[in-house]
């Protein structure tokens, strides 16, 4: 009774706070271009929900996930009080069936990857999970419930530089907050890629949300010679509106952006890759990881390599809040053969300013060619980390250690399963990128001995403080192929322990 009372009193505040105020008009951060819905029917969790969740630098959207044994799919397990992720409406239970436009329902490796490379804003499409298991009863497991945008049917980012006409375009106005833009034909705007009456959103990463005309024409004033614009055609616009969609940034292809993310693909050479690895902090004051002192001649220059490039991925995997240690744990990993995306500072500007992750805009800049013109490039870091490798030799009788460092929020990226009829624990799931995956940890290997105590008497308690004690986690492991899982967890005799969820 105390937990439902306490519920029903985070709804009667969140009720409060967006009261609607006849003076000041809507003011709700959910507002979208939904279609109307009566007011009883608010929290109806009959289709597909939308979220849009932002964050801000050092903290997270506020929700925890974890992936379902035996399925791929992803289930949110908490969401923390005072976050975007409550403020937007996720709940505990929801199932991701879409990050940003991409369909992850069937997925079980892209999910966590996706919303980390989103940057400090995602739009995350969920669905209640009776609602869930409904529509699979009806449609099939293998049915696909989640609602996309066709691949021309997407907010776009256009930026604008001014020429002899200005930027190309006036704006007409119904209400405060809806703008919509009138090209010149051939103008810089319409050059750079705003669809016929598009409706503006965004000016220079600011919604226009709550913008009168003049804070508009103040906004677009103070750009200067360029102005980078999130707009959405008549098209897209009402796409959204018969799929209750918000015309969210995250959403967005770009057009005409003044830079790019960089992919950069390294071989280590005879004398290494050729650059050195260093944490500092950014433009803005953020820590990140930079590269400096690329070698001439060697395969870092070569592959493109810029002194002062900040680091954002490593094989894809993005490595924003990761520390300096856990970078160059996650390159030592990949070996001789390196993939890294990179961005210049006036790239790392340009994307911080339109609060979107480089990520999204991702092309690759590989040209096909000959082995020898491959680039590759030699790791250096201005400080020991001290990491040793994750991944031990095996050690007699058929088993093997792992030593693992916890990622950003405390997670190792596993999770840990009980199995009355079988094997005591093993390893249920494994968080791609992770530490676990960094250190060799396999879906469905059995674990013998945590930090040196042995696993077999199945005491969980005793082995979640083993898991909470100072890092590194050894851990003794059997391999087990994941496609006996199923003979050891006959239906409905399994239980799921977590030993970490993922801090999104």
């Amino acid at each position: 009774m105390e937990s439902a009372a306490a519920d029903l009193q985070d709804s009667a505040s969140l009720t409060l706070k967006f009261e609607f105020n006849p003076k000041l008009g809507i003011d709700n951060p959910v507002l979208s271009l939904a279609e109307e819905h009566d007011p009883s029917e608010l929290w109806s969790l009959e289709r597909p929900r939308f979220c849009l969740l932002s964050k801000e630098e050092g903290k997270s959207f506020g929700f925890h996930l974890q992936q379902e044994l035996g399925w791929a799919r992803h289930v949110v397990c908490r969401v923390e009080p005072g976050t975007s992720a409550q403020y937007q409406g996720l709940r505990e239970g929801d199932r991701i069936l879409g990050v940003n436009n991409h369909v992850v329902e069937h997925e079980d490796s892209e999910v966590i990857r996706r919303i980390q490379a989103s940057g400090p804003r995602v739009l995350l499409t969920v669905l209640a999970q009776y609602v869930l298991d409904v529509a699979q009863a009806l449609q099939g497991n293998d049915a696909l419930l989640c609602p996309t945008l066709g691949p021309e049917v997407r907010p776009r980012l256009c930026h604008i530089v001014k020429d002899e006409g200005g930027f190309g375009f006036t704006v007409t106005h119904k209400h405060r907050g809806s703008f919509w833009l009138v090209l010149s034909t051939g103008g810089a705007a319409e050059r750079a890629g705003v669809p016929p009456g598009a409706r503006l959103l965004e000016v220079n990463g600011v919604s226009v949300e709550k913008f009168s005309h003049n804070q508009l024409n103040r906004k677009l004033w103070q750009s200067g010679e360029q102005v980078t614009l999130l707009v959405a055609g008549p098209e897209v616009e009402e796409k959204c509106r018969q799929l209750g969609m918000p015309l969210a940034a995250p959403l967005a292809e770009g057009w005409s952006l003044p830079t790019k993310p960089r992919c950069l693909h390294l071989e280590k050479g005879p004398q290494g890759f050729g650059f050195l690895l260093r944490e500092e902090k950014g433009f803005d004051g953020r820590l990140g990881q930079f590269l400096w002192e690329v070698d001439p001649g060697l395969p870092a220059e070569r592959a493109g390599m810029q002194a002062g490039d900040r680091l954002v991925a490593v094989a894809g995997e993005s490595v924003e809040g990761l520390s300096h240690e856990e970078t160059v744990s996650r390159i030592q990993v990949q070996g001789s053969h390196v993939s890294l995306t990179v961005v210049d500072p006036e790239a790392d500007r340009f994307f911080s300013m339109v609060r979107l992750s480089p990520l999204l805009f991702l092309e690759s800049t590989e040209v096909p060619g000959c082995p020898q013109d491959t680039c590759s490039a030699a790791l250096v870091e201005t400080k020991d980390p001290s990491v040793e490798d994750t991944a031990m030799p095996p050690v007699p009788g058929g088993s093997r250690q792992c030593f693992l460092y916890p990622g950003p929020g405390g997670s190792y990226g596993f999770q840990l399963s009980c199995v009355a009829s079988g094997p005591c624990l093993f390893i249920s799931q494994v968080t791609l990128g992770g530490s676990a995956a960094q250190a060799g940890l396999q879906r469905g290997d059995v674990i013998l001995e945590v930090n040196g105590y042995s696993a077999g008497e199945n005491d969980l308690e005793r082995l979640k403080q083993l898991a909470e004690a100072e890092p590194p986690l050894c851990l003794k492991l059997a391999t087990r192929s994941p496609q006996g899982l199923e003979a050891w967890i006959p239906p409905g005799s399994g239980k799921d322990w977590v030993l970490a969820s993922d801090l999104l």
